[in-house]
This record gives C-alpha cells, sequence and structure tokens, in this order.
C-alpha cells in the first residue's frame, strides 16, 4: 500500500491523478481514501434532493430557537440579541447517569459515560446563516465558542463543538446554531487523533498539522483562502467532495488559547469560505463542521504539544444542490472513496467569488 500510488497529484509514468484511480493515506486518521475522479462523468439518474427553503421568517413563535419562543420543556428563551447559550432539552450525556454494571465476557463491555449538551444560537434572526452575519457577529460566535471550551473544559477532557447546516445534515430546526458536548471520555475521533499526532510528534519533532499547513501554504495546490493568521485547504486525503480542513499558522492547542487578533482573523477567514460555498451552487451549503483540539479536563496538566487546533468541515453535495455524495456499499464496507481530486475540488472553490450570491443579486 504505501507505494507511489498515493504520491504527487499529477506523477509521471503516464499517471494523472485527475484520471487515473489511486489511493492516499491520512496520516491524521491512519488509513486510505480511494480517489476515482473519473466516475464523476458518470451520468446521474439517482436521488435528487430538495435545495433548503429560501422563505425562512425572521421570527417565528413556533421555532423553539428563536427570542421569547417557548421551548418543548416549558421554558421560554428570553429575547436575546446576541448569541445564546441554554442546556440541550434532549441530551445525549447527563452528568448524574449512573454506570453500567461490570461485564460477565470480553466481548460485552460497556463504561461510564457522563457528560453535558447545549446548544448555541448564533443570532437572533432565523434567516441569517454565519456566511450571511458580519464580522463583529461571527467574532461574537468565537468568542462563545472559547467561553464554553474554557468552561467545560475545566471538568471534561473532550468539549465537542460542532454545527450540522441544513436538513440534508439532519439539522431539524432553520435557525443558526450549534450544539456543544462535553463527555467524560475521549470519543473515538479524538483518541484516534491524539494517538497519530503524539507518534508524528514523536518520529519527526514538529506537530504535523503544523508541519501540513507549512507545506500546503508553499505548495498552494489544494488552498482555497488564506491570511496571516489562517488557511483553509481541501486536505490532500479528503473524504468527502469539497471537505476542507481550518488550520492555524502557529502552534495552538486550543480553542481558547486564540488571542484577540487570532480571533479576528478567523472571523473573516470563515466568512470567506463559507460564502464561496454558498456560490458553489448558489445555495445555502450544508455541511457538519466540528473543532478539534488538545484534551481538557485532567488533561490541562498534561503534555498535549503533539495536538494543533483544527477544524474539519464535511459538506456531502458533489454535482450540483440536489446530487450529494452518498457514503454506501464501499464505502461503509471496505473505505472511503472520493470523485473528484481534492486539488480539482480546491481550485474550484479559489475560483470563486468572495462576496455572497444574495448580496450579489441585491446589488442588480
Amino acid at each position: 500500500m504505501e507505494s507511489s500510488l498515493a504520491g504527487a497529484a499529477e506523477g509521471g509514468g503516464g499517471f494523472r491523478a485527475s484520471e487515473h484511480q489511486h489511493v492516499r493515506y491520512n496520516p491524521l486518521r491512519d488509513d486510505w481514501v480511494l480517489v476515482s475522479a473519473h466516475r464523476v462523468k458518470r451520468p446521474w439518474q439517482g436521488q435528487l434532493e430538495k435545495p433548503p427553503p429560501e422563505d425562512v421568517p425572521r421570527w417565528d413563535p413556533k421555532n423553539p430557537l428563536c427570542p421569547g419562543a417557548t421551548r418543548a420543556n416549558g421554558e421560554v428563551n428570553p429575547k436575546y440579541e446576541g448569541t445564546f447559550v441554554f442546556p440541550n432539552d434532549f441530551p445525549a450525556l447527563q452528568p448524574d447517569a449512573p454506570e453500567p454494571d461490570d461485564s460477565d465476557h470480553p466481548l460485552f463491555r460497556a463504561a461510564p459515560a457522563q457528560g453535558v449538551c447545549k446548544v448555541m444560537c448564533f443570532h437572533p434572526w432565523s434567516d441569517l446563516t454565519l456566511p450571511l452575519m458580519s464580522l463583529p457577529e461571527i467574532r461574537a460566535v468565537i468568542d462563545a465558542w472559547a467561553e464554553l471550551a474554557a468552561e467545560l473544559g475545566a471538568s471534561y477532557p473532550w468539549v465537542q463543538i460542532f454545527e450540522n447546516k441544513g436538513a440534508m445534515m439532519g439539522c431539524s430546526n432553520p435557525h443558526p446554531h450549534c450544539q456543544v458536548w462535553a463527555s467524560s471520555f475521549l470519543p473515538n475521533e479524538a483518541c484516534l487523533e491524539d494517538r497519530t499526532q503524539r507518534q508524528h510528534l514523536s518520529q519527526h519533532g514538529v506537530p504535523m498539522l503544523l508541519e501540513y499547513a507549512e507545506q500546503e501554504a508553499r505548495r498552494k495546490e489544494r488552498l482555497v483562502v488564506e491570511n496571516a493568521d489562517w488557511l483553509v485547504v481541501v486536505p490532500y486525503w479528503a473524504t468527502w467532495p469539497y471537505q476542507t480542513l481550518l488550520l492555524p499558522r502557529r502552534h495552538v492547542c486550543r480553542l481558547q488559547d486564540l488571542s484577540d487578533s487570532e480571533k479576528d482573523s478567523l472571523a473573516s477567514i470563515m466568512q470567506r469560505l463559507l460564502i464561496k460555498y454558498d456560490n458553489l451552487f448558489e445555495v445555502s451549503f450544508p455541511y457538519s463542521m466540528g473543532w478539534h483540539g488538545a484534551p481538557t479536563g485532567a488533561y490541562l496538566e498534561k503534555d498535549c504539544r503533539h495536538w494543533q487546533l483544527h477544524a474539519h468541515y464535511y459538506p456531502p453535495l458533489l454535482r450540483s444542490a440536489t446530487v450529494r455524495k452518498f457514503m454506501v456499499g464501499y464505502e461503509m464496507l471496505a473505505q472511503a472513496q472520493r470523485d473528484l481530486t481534492p486539488e480539482q475540488a480546491a481550485e474550484r472553490l479559489r475560483s470563486l467569488p468572495e462576496v455572497h450570491y444574495k448580496k450579489r443579486a441585491e446589488e442588480v
């Protein structure tokens, strides 16, 4: 497997990454992805998705995330004007859950799981998404993220901040928001990234994603947007068609470690990326995103220099606003497979304008 198959984007010997299938190694997950860019040429007669609604009301008393609305548990939201954080009414993790009994066989193991789940509204208006918000409004979201990461991270080893945007990604409410789950354990992805990053630092003397960011900034073929503090790339090992990785340029372990200027530039690069996403198919672009950083809780006293803060964006759309990438069959039973090269995806995103298509329409 460790051969030149996963080599340069356009290698010698007649190989062209955009035409010939090959596999690429993901050092962050210690696995491989099959790249079959020629498959995107096949005609599509499968499922077509419904585009997201364009007529979301700015305020709806029946929307449980709106200011002043009543939620399912009878709680009434305050008439908030900025960000608003509240306990999830249907949490997947609870702080006082009892521990499971001891297993009587190694094939039937269970372990304790406690935690808290919160919901964070980005803005009081339901018809806004992050790319349509102002830079100060996005900065307020980042500040709230950092505050929650520090607050919950004082007690819990893992704080997962994530946003599911769009009904296609399981979002059940048309209001700009994310979730924050803090757990008493390290989840699978956190354990995996902890192991691979620790191993890389031990073998190479530099944090993996710091070295990777420096390489991508120099190569530029997968670069989407960049500024003085951050860069966004379609990673060399990307699985989803327009997947991106948001990376700081300096070594920083956790969201709460960012300086004020880095938070300002983070707001800017997030806005630029998300505008490009929406402009790709001129639709409110669905995705799941989340922050990964060094574990917290008891890990705050441990050496976590191998970690580098980063955010993953996983969008499902492939060909248009109505045709998505399905992870089924081979992907579920063998390994991940993608239908265009990361370089093709990056070039397409990079070339898109940074003025939102809705605002361009307003100017006409």
